[in-house]
């Protein structure tokens, strides 16, 4: 009688083998050990999330997780190698020498796979319940996460239309953006993030949806919000992320100083912008060494237009202090981010003694690569800085 009110249950795309990319021997062992066990003892396990899309991608997956219909317990009880983990909700973490493959069960919200969709903004979901595959694609944030790789037969499963957003390049959120946008605001930086390290472009609905609840951020937890604000950072592309930051209004809600600054000194061509693409390159070099730059070297980086703008002696804390008071960052970030950006004037003259003691201070190292990233990005000389580069390996040790 009330069938014509229930929401079809949407049959999902299933990629065969021979119609995608993923091979076995690009996927971590350990975590084609977690796959098959499950599935050899009859539950539904793929893997899922961001390691299914850069394998699509032909990029190496920084993490490995799987999506399974087995609950905590009986994944515990599967492998002797894991632990349970969480409160609200119990998420299995199967642990190899040197990694950790997080095994969750499939999980649904307190409504149906359409309400996810169609709700409107009544608050948080409730994420601890039990689902499907397909109620699990339906509570992902964007189309390109919410793939899943069978074991069983090798193939992809979209429910989501990920693996057309995925070929197209786009960003696009599962269900209506203004209502997970309000639900969870820190999704709107993880579009950027995405955004910028994919190289893909925002959908037009996902961007305007941005655009017009980015101070919804505002709600969101601050040590969240902070951590995504350094995730920006990472692979290079922090250039591209606090730009679309910034054009969002994201940027003038967590940092309006610094967004202030950006549009004080030309906006697009501020030189905040040749200073991120500084710290790209720099960030993309140490990365191919096996290193990277320390968060206390990135504040500082992005704070030096902000800085000179201060047009004073010391300020160094004072404008690091904009990051302590809106984002809580952590104490020892802010310290360093202070002390190398009031280092450029140490640095500017060639070492002398009553400035030689600086090159037993713990971030010595930092500050003169902060300053060559700052400089190089202004086409400035660096002989200077070669020349406390040459007295450090001469007296350092000392």
């Amino acid at each position: 009688m009330f069938s014509f009110f229930k929401k079809k249950t949407a049959e999902p795309v299933v990629y065969k083998r021979q119609d995608h990319c993923i091979s076995r021997k690009n996927i971590d062992p350990d975590a084609l050990k977690v796959l098959y066990r499950l599935s050899s003892l009859g539950y539904t396990a793929y893997l899922v999330g961001g390691g299914v899309r850069d394998l699509l991608l032909g990029r190496t997956p920084k993490d490995f997780d799987v999506g399974t219909s087995a609950r905590p317990n009986e994944v515990r009880n599967a492998f002797r190698n894991c632990f349970l983990i969480g409160r609200r909700f119990r998420l299995a973490q199967v642990r190899f020498p040197g990694k950790v493959i997080e095994t969750a069960t499939f999980r649904r919200s307190s409504q149906s796979v359409g309400e996810i969709i169609e709700r409107a903004g009544e608050g948080p979901l409730e994420d601890n319940t039990f689902g499907t595959p397909e109620t699990d694609a339906y509570r992902r944030d964007f189309t390109v996460n919410g793939l899943f790789y069978d074991i069983k037969d090798f193939s992809v499963i979209d429910y989501v239309g990920g693996m057309k957003d995925l070929q197209r390049g786009i960003i696009r959120s599962i269900g209506d953006p203004a209502i997970r946008f309000q639900e969870d605001p820190v999704r709107m930086m993880r579009a950027i993030k995405f955004s910028s390290r994919l190289g893909f472009k925002i959908e037009r609905g996902t961007l305007s949806a941005m655009k017009k609840y980015h101070s919804c951020i505002l709600t969101a937890s601050i040590p969240r919000v902070c951590e995504e604000v350094y995730r920006l950072f990472t692979y290079g592309h922090s250039k591209d992320a606090f730009f679309q930051m910034w054009e969002c209004s994201l940027l003038r809600d967590l940092m309006p100083e610094l967004s202030a600054s950006i549009d004080a000194t030309g906006g697009k061509r501020s030189p905040v912008w040749k200073h991120l693409a500084g710290l790209d390159d720099y960030d993309r070099m140490m990365a191919s060494k096996g290193f990277e730059p320390s968060n206390g070297l990135r504040t500082a980086v992005l704070l030096t237009c902000l800085y000179r703008e201060s047009g004073r002696d010391g300020a160094g804390r004072k404008v690091a202090q904009t990051m302590l008071s809106h984002l809580k960052i952590p104490k020892a970030v802010y310290f360093t981010a202070a002390l190398l950006l009031e280092s450029a004037k140490r640095l500017s003259t060639p070492p002398a003694r009553n400035k030689a003691r600086f090159i037993h201070n713990r971030d010595f190292l930092d500050a003169l690569d902060y300053n060559r990233i700052i400089m190089r990005s202004e086409g400035q000389n660096e002989d200077v800085l070669d020349k406390w580069a040459d007295f450090y390996e001469e007296k350092g040790n000392i």
